[in-house]
């Protein structure tokens, strides 16, 4: 096959241009060249920005991957830029694409979320998800069966630019006690990277369409937190702190403490999304304990030279277990 990615050299792209490389395909990776410049410098790499530069994708492929749409507008303008000279347009969208998370086990099937000024072009916490569905909308318009949606839950693996697993691993590393949030019974969810593109991948060589949730079966914070120990060989402790406890101490979920979600009324489905459809159709998981271990082996020395992009700063948390309650 030939494919052509739209980005390529940031996390997701990265791992998709390594698994098309892997299964011997021929690629082309489009981007501005401002994210790891220099990787995949012997491939074909086509210097561009899909605002003002899509007219140098003259080529023809089988499949396009655009690992990184977030406006609409810009999206369709790959969409319909391409429509001549792509077989099939796959774009990574979001989990977050969904209206609300109240019910227990999303299906692909479930409204999606609506912004009032679609016209809207800041991404942030509250236009986000209504953005990525609008991009799904575009790329369907234009498409029709030739689209493939994907929606991946919360991304872990090698060269991860969020640090949100990274945070609990060089913070369980270092041993001690540990602010934990909720309880140990209290769900995350999310996919490792490589399978999420083997997946991709595989769909592409399929010609399959339609939509898919990529998310991992829900799994407990302790099992993930006991996974890093067992890893880092740490002697860490966890203190596990009440949900009504970070909230009055202005903790927030995902942003301070990673991989948590507030799975109250509103939100009891957040970490439980269905992934069945996906299954069905090929996707294979890579076991937790795998995933810990790839992510610490590229990762350690990495994540003590730079300060992390989330997560709780070391007097932040030590001010919080200060004040913790201990249980009896």
């Amino acid at each position: 096959m030939k494919i052509l990615i739209i980005g390529g050299t940031r996390f997701v792209g990265r791992h998709l241009v390594n698994t098309v490389r892997a299964r011997g395909h021929e690629i082309t990776i489009f981007n501005r060249g401002k994210t790891n410049p220099v990787l995949f410098r012997r491939l074909n790499n086509i210097r561009g920005d899909r605002e003002t530069d899509l007219h140098l994708l003259n080529g023809q492929w089988d499949a396009a991957i655009d690992t990184c749409g977030y406006l609409p507008r810009l999206v369709r303008l790959s969409a319909e830029a391409l429509k001549e000279r792509v077989g099939q347009y796959i774009f990574i969208s979001s989990v977050a694409a969904y209206a609300n998370f109240q019910k227990i086990g999303i299906k692909e099937s479930e409204p999606l979320a609506a912004l009032k000024d679609e016209g809207a072009e800041e991404v942030n916490d509250q236009t986000y998800g209504g953005l990525k569905a609008l991009c799904e909308k575009a790329v369907q318009e234009v498409y029709g069966p030739r689209s493939l949606i994907i929606r991946p839950g919360v991304i872990v693996g090698p060269h991860d630019p969020t640090d949100r697993f990274a945070y609990w691993l060089l913070r369980i590393a270092r041993g001690g006690e540990v602010l934990a949030p909720d309880g140990p019974g209290a769900l995350t969810q999310f996919v490792d990277v490589r399978d999420l593109a083997e997946f991709v991948v595989r769909l592409a060589e399929m010609n399959v369409s339609g939509a898919f949730n990529v998310v991992n079966r829900p799994q407990t914070l302790a099992s993930v937190f006991e996974t890093c120990k067992k890893i880092s060989q740490s002697d860490a402790t966890f203190r596990w702190a009440s949900r009504e406890f970070l909230e009055s101490h202005n903790v927030k979920a995902g942003r301070d403490l990673p991989l948590w979600s507030l799975e109250g009324i509103e939100n009891a489905g957040i970490a439980q999304v269905n992934s069945y459809k996906a299954e069905q159709a090929g996707l294979l998981f890579t076991s937790l304990e795998d995933t810990v271990k790839a992510v610490y082996d590229w990762e350690f020395e990495h994540i003590i030279s730079h300060n992390l992009k989330t997560g709780l700063s070391y007097e932040r948390e030590k001010e919080l277990l200060e004040a913790l309650p201990h249980v009896s």
